[in-house]
């Protein structure tokens, strides 16, 4: 396979911080800049996707202010719909996207074949990013999120301001949806209900 579809649910909704992983550069609102893809052409395509898992956040990360950042269960449930968006590039691409996501040093191979057989793969043990998601199939080329290789519920933190936000203004960005479907996508979910960036989430969504 040539191209495949790089699908996110974080912060990589939002375009512009999307590029910056093949660009280069440092994504508004994080201390992070990335050196980019070899190949810096831009996705051919790009769509909304739903994937059949639930949105948390944990961990504390360095870029985002040492605040929560987005993860995926590592089981599907088809009750449950997380919004994403989804970028067409080449395999090669993605492959330095990953590198750049787990801070992978040296050479780095994903059996992209193994992954969609098997459902999942872990490409990066003990990285926060280093299980490798199979969801489906779109217009011939595979579809490839990437998540912890298990569940962090004992990890949840909530997100800063600025990450919370990137991903607001790409749920803008990619769906129709209004001020009160925002919110009631982001209230109950673990890292923001019971914390206090869930009583922001009115005046984050307004923001732009």
């Amino acid at each position: 396979m040539k191209q495949v579809w790089y699908a996110s649910y974080g912060s990589n909704i939002l375009e512009s911080r999307f590029h910056c992983y093949i660009l280069g550069g440092q994504p508004k609102g994080s201390k992070k800049t990335y050196k980019g893809c070899s190949d810096k052409t831009l996705p051919q395509e790009k769509e909304e996707v739903y994937i059949n898992s639930e949105l948390y956040f944990a961990k504390k990360s360095k870029s985002w202010d040492s605040c929560g950042v987005g993860f995926i269960n590592t089981e599907f449930n088809d009750k449950i719909q997380t919004f994403g968006r989804m970028y067409l590039i080449t395999t090669e691409q993605y492959v330095e996207i990953v590198k750049q996501e787990t801070n992978h040093k040296g050479e780095l191979l994903i059996d992209f074949k193994k992954a969609k057989e098997k459902g999942s793969l872990i490409i990066e043990e003990k990285s926060w990013y280093g299980n490798l998601l199979y969801l489906g199939e779109q217009n011939g080329n595979p579809i490839f999120t990437f998540t912890n290789e298990k569940d962090l519920t004992e990890e949840i933190n909530p997100p800063s301001e600025q990450y919370l936000l990137t991903i607001i203004n790409g749920l803008k960005e990619t769906y129709n949806l209004n001020e009160i479907e925002i919110k009631e996508y982001f209230e109950n979910l673990l890292g923001i209900k019971g914390y206090e960036i869930e009583k922001k989430l009115t005046e984050l969504i307004k923001s732009e």
